[in-house]
């Protein structure tokens, strides 16, 4: 089946709203309105959304994420942000479960999971983040990790919310490292995981999932990973921060399977 690519830029903690707008009208600058061949998603931080969407002007070749949710519509959560908020700024994906929100702010496959089912009530398209350490795949845990977190991570989602989420693999030890998965490594995980996703939904709902690699993918290495008949594209952190760079990578990528 053909799955259209979907290239996703992770700006993590950087840019403010001038910079992004700035970032935004270069990448259309360079594009002079010629249309993509894949989803391109920007992942700006949440106070440089707006200037973000501002500055696209409802280009159509080019949508906004949201780096995070809140699993909870409003109330006494100081600092969190709603999908209903996200959805006013015109927000139509939102990146889940990164390794750095598991790691760093330790969030659970439970709280990821209440995340995505929140975010689908909204209508917006989770990018759903997994993936695993160093040492999980050193000791031979790389199935058993990615299948708990793809199971507990969509637990309750229905078929056609599974059409609508993104899978993003990322090797945790490939992240922002500088090292990169072989192409041969990141093709048997990504098709570990769309193998783990027919054993959910049925091999027909599988096979229309998008399944991105993230960790360290740059205009290099982008052609030989997107050539893998099991990768549908890259969430990319560094690399996105220079438009053209992350142009770049995109037009490496945007190969024929």
């Amino acid at each position: 089946m053909s799955r259209k690519p979907i290239f996703a830029a992770n700006w993590k903690m950087n840019k403010g709203p001038s910079e992004a707008e700035d970032f935004v009208k270069s990448i259309l600058s360079k594009i002079q309105n010629q249309p993509f061949s894949c989803d391109v998603v920007i992942a700006p931080a949440y106070i440089a959304l707006p200037k973000a969407a501002e500055a696209l002007n409802n280009h159509h070749g080019i949508a906004i994420a949201a780096q995070n949710c809140s699993q909870f519509d409003s109330g006494a959560y100081t600092g969190e942000v709603s999908v209903v908020m996200l959805r006013e700024l015109l927000v139509h994906y939102v990146i889940l479960g990164h390794s750095e929100r598991r790691a760093i702010y330790g969030e659970t496959d439970e709280v990821i999971n209440a995340k995505l089912k929140k975010a689908r009530e909204a209508n917006l398209r989770p990018i759903f983040c997994i993936g695993e350490t160093l040492q999980e795949r050193e000791a031979g845990k790389l199935e058993s990790v990615l299948r708990t977190q793809i199971t507990e991570g969509l637990k309750g989602l229905s078929e056609k919310d599974m059409t609508e989420t993104v899978v993003a693999y990322e090797p945790v030890w490939a992240i922002g490292t500088g090292v990169t998965a072989t192409s041969e490594q990141a093709q048997e995980a990504h098709a570990f995981v769309r193998s783990v996703i027919a054993d959910i939904y049925g091999p027909e709902t599988a096979a229309k999932v998008r399944i991105q690699y993230g960790g360290s993918v740059k205009p290099n290495n982008a052609a030989e990973l997107m050539a893998c008949p099991d990768i549908d594209g890259a969430l990319i952190g560094g690399a996105s921060l220079d438009p053209q760079s992350f142009l770049d990578i995109i037009h490496n990528g945007t190969v024929e399977k």
